[in-house]
């Protein structure tokens, strides 16, 4: 398993056009997409502009695969400009 945490500062006001964009993308790459098993939008009730992705995927390649995908390309251009300050942290799961 691959986990993918995605943390967005979004340009104050532009939530509202963000969230929409958002969730057609999460939506596209659970059903259109083999290799993602997990994709959850959270935002902070408390601080209108932050928004938290957890996507779980069955490997690097399923995620470089939804990176290539022309919903995300499409997507990550659209929203480009309503956002402040994203990190993206991955993590591999650890056998036992």
């Amino acid at each position: 398993m691959y986990a993918v945490a995605v943390n967005f500062e979004l340009v104050p006001g532009r939530e509202d056009q963000f969230l929409p964009l958002m969730y057609a993308n999460a939506r596209t790459s659970l059903e259109s997409e083999p290799g993602c098993q997990q994709f959850d939008v959270c935002k902070d009730p408390e601080a209108p502009g932050r928004v938290f992705l957890y996507e779980l995927y069955t490997d690097r390649a399923a995620f470089d695969a939804h990176l290539m995908s022309t919903h995300f390309k499409t997507f990550d251009s659209a929203v480009a400009p309503m956002i402040a300050h994203k990190t993206v942290q991955c993590f591999s799961q650890v056998s036992q």
